[in-house]
């Protein structure tokens, strides 16, 4: 049974236009998904989307069959017997082409400082999330239109200025001023090194290459570490700039010094940057290791600060509210709720956002941003700032319903179709009911090494091409006599645009282990 599914639905794969439909007609309770009403059991059904996931395809759509909408449709009955076929509540499943997972290779980033040019790779728990361009000027992502729509806004309540934003490389010290604020900002960031490179692009391999043409002068004003008694030409030369530590932006809160310092610094006017930035972190279905970040920089006298502070939050609150609260459907209105929670430290928020929107799993609140102020003798006497960062990535999920945040980054241009210019309409998703996977892994630790828990959920990011969507910590054991300590994980697979086989999954799920024995220092069990 299964087989035979999987097989006619591959046989489309070579004669099937590149837009192209499968459509697969089951009785009630046949296709094993939550359409089916009752669903069966997972072994007692066709298992349609991991059998089409063989050949490549994703379930797109799934509606009720109707005979009369089948030209020559005729029911020939069980094994031709005369016991017609029951098609009362049967579906029909419309199955389209999935990108390749194959198709997604790191990709090496070349630049140039002086007349020395460089390379790095892309970190592999980031693949696919460098250089996109989504807030650029001829982008119409999602993240664009939301960070355009509350700048617009508050325009007509502040006068704004932008500050461009450079691409996200950081040195070691380039966050100028540590304060309260910043200081554990290092901390998950994703570290890179440089490499000298007098390649052409044409002549490296292991994956594509991009050049950083219009980042080349923004980096190289942020001074990489000079060594005494050396020019930078003569540390270019001996390497000095592929020992130092440089790492990926974790945040756009890097930058607030230098906008401050600017000679072209205006109080009372809010200063914007926007830009991706990149942290570890724990798999969640809530937390990105890359995201877009905006942040609003603000400066004001002193004796304005009650006033000016006030009255930045009850505007941000009433633009937020009006983009999460949207009528959609007669009948139907989604609601939120943003709120501003005060922190132990009396003088700093965060902007949480109570939500229905995405599902079961956002019953607890979501943080989409934070609301920082500065003491006034940490950068200048005589003001005060407040520097407001928001998450867009959770911002546009939340306006548009997207349940997933990895659809975001998608290379499926049927992403982008969903956004019509001026309306905003709930996310249908073109990958339904993408079946999951689930792997227990268990690992005796090294007692000198130690184990990193937040290194581990990122090499599972790496490992699985960002298709692990939950690491549960089961048990931990000590052997009586050794005293050894053992850890044990469930690791569970799933995709959000792909098909994903389970063969793919065991594979991956093989080399993971491998990869945390070589890197964690730990032995798998």
């Amino acid at each position: 049974m299964y087989s035979a599914c999987a097989s006619k639905v591959a046989s489309c794969t070579d004669v099937l236009a590149e837009e192209g439909e499968v459509h697969v007609a089951l009785c009630r309770g046949q296709g094993g998904t939550p359409a089916d009403k009752p669903m069966r059991e997972w072994h007692n059904s066709w298992q349609v989307v991991a059998m089409a996931a063989l050949g490549g395809f994703i379930l797109s759509d799934v509606y009720p069959f109707s005979c009369e909408a089948v030209p020559g449709y005729k029911s020939t009955g069980y094994r031709s017997q005369d016991k017609s076929f029951h098609v009362e509540g049967a579906l029909n499943h419309i199955f389209t082409r999935s990108l390749p997972f194959e198709g997604l290779q790191p990709r090496i980033f070349r630049i140039k400082l002086g007349d020395q040019w460089f390379s790095f790779p892309e970190p592999e728990a980031l693949v696919g999330k460098l250089n996109r361009g989504f807030l650029e000027a001829p982008s119409c992502h999602p993240v664009k239109t939301i960070n355009e729509k509350l700048i617009a806004e508050l325009d007509k309540a502040f006068p704004l200025k932008r500050v461009k934003c450079s691409f996200p490389l950081l040195p070691q010290g380039g966050t100028g001023v540590v304060t309260s604020w910043n200081c554990d900002i290092l901390s998950a960031a994703f570290w890179i090194s440089f490499h000298e490179d007098n390649a052409n692009s044409e002549s490296l391999t292991g994956g594509t290459t991009e050049d950083l043409e219009d980042c080349l002068v923004s980096f190289s004003e942020l001074s990489l570490p000079k060594s005494p008694g050396r020019d930078s030409k003569e540390e270019a030369h001996e390497g000095i700039y592929s020992q130092s530590k440089i790492c990926l932006r974790p945040s756009l809160l890097v930058h607030v010094q230098a906008v401050i310092q600017a000679p072209d610094f205006l109080p009372g006017s809010l200063h914007i940057l926007s830009g991706p930035v990149f942290q570890k972190c724990r798999i969640s279905p809530f937390t990105m290791p890359a995201f877009h970040e905006t942040l609003f920089i603000f400066g004001f006298s002193e004796n304005l600060k009650d006033g000016c502070l006030q009255s930045l939050l009850d505007h941000l609150k009433g633009i937020l509210d009006n983009l999460l609260t949207q009528t959609f459907l007669e009948g139907s209105k989604l609601s939120s709720s943003v709120e501003f929670v005060f922190q132990p430290n009396g003088k700093d928020y965060m902007i949480n956002v109570k939500s229905h929107n995405l599902g079961p799993d956002c019953a607890k609140d979501l943080i989409i941003g934070s609301v920082i102020t500065s003491d006034t003798s940490i950068l200048h006497k005589d003001q005060c700032f407040v520097f407001v960062s928001m998450n867009l990535d959770l911002l546009a999920m939340l306006v548009w319903s997207i349940s997933d945040w990895r659809m975001l980054w998608t290379f499926d241009n049927r992403f982008l179709k969903n956004f019509v210019p001026g309306k905003i309409e709930p996310f249908k998703s073109y990958s339904l009911y993408p079946p999951c996977y689930v792997h227990d892994i268990s690992f005796w630790l090294d007692d000198k090494k130690g184990f990193d828990e937040l290194e581990f959920h990122t090499l599972a990011r790496a490992v699985s091409q960002d298709t692990v969507i939950s690491i549960q910590f089961l048990s931990r054991f000590q052997h009586p006599k050794t005293e050894q300590v053992s850890l044990c994980y469930r690791l569970t697979y799933q995709t959000c645009d792909k098909a994903l086989t389970r063969q793919q999954v065991a594979s991956m799920q093989t080399q993971f282990r491998k990869e945390i024995q070589q890197q964690l220092h730990v032995t798998p069990r």
